[in-house]
């Protein structure tokens, strides 16, 4: 297997994370977890369940206002493009297609978003 050049440093840092995709009949699901790091193009997403290579997602991720000094939030739209082995944590890497930093906004549960818990 060819490696992909990196695009950047990773940087080690656990924050919450929450990823939803399309399910095969087009129903959202969801899914909490942990970074395990950032890089300027990618994270890699410490959560216990696999989503097929490719699959498009959307990334958002909680930063600690000890550090931003606001309540602000990364949202990502990206895809999946590799998994961890199994003797490795739990997780997934994804390349990040665009990005913006929000404001934190409280939401409401989705009647039609299935939701996980990682392991």
């Amino acid at each position: 297997m060819t490696k992909q050049p990196r695009g950047g440093p990773r940087i080690p840092v656990e924050l919450p994370v929450e990823i939803i995709w399309k399910g095969p009949s087009g129903d959202l699901r969801h899914l909490v977890g942990k970074t395990g790091n950032i890089s300027g193009n990618g994270l890699f997403l410490m959560v216990g369940k696999k989503l097929r290579r490719t699959t498009p997602i959307s990334i958002t991720v909680k930063l600690p206002s000890e550090v931003t000094q606001v309540p602000l939030e990364l949202r990502c739209r990206g895809r999946v493009v590799r998994w961890n082995r199994p003797h490795e944590k739990p997780g997934m890497g994804a390349i990040i297609d665009d990005y913006e930093l929000r404001p934190v906004q409280r939401r409401g549960a989705g009647a039609n978003v299935r939701r996980s818990r990682a392991v």
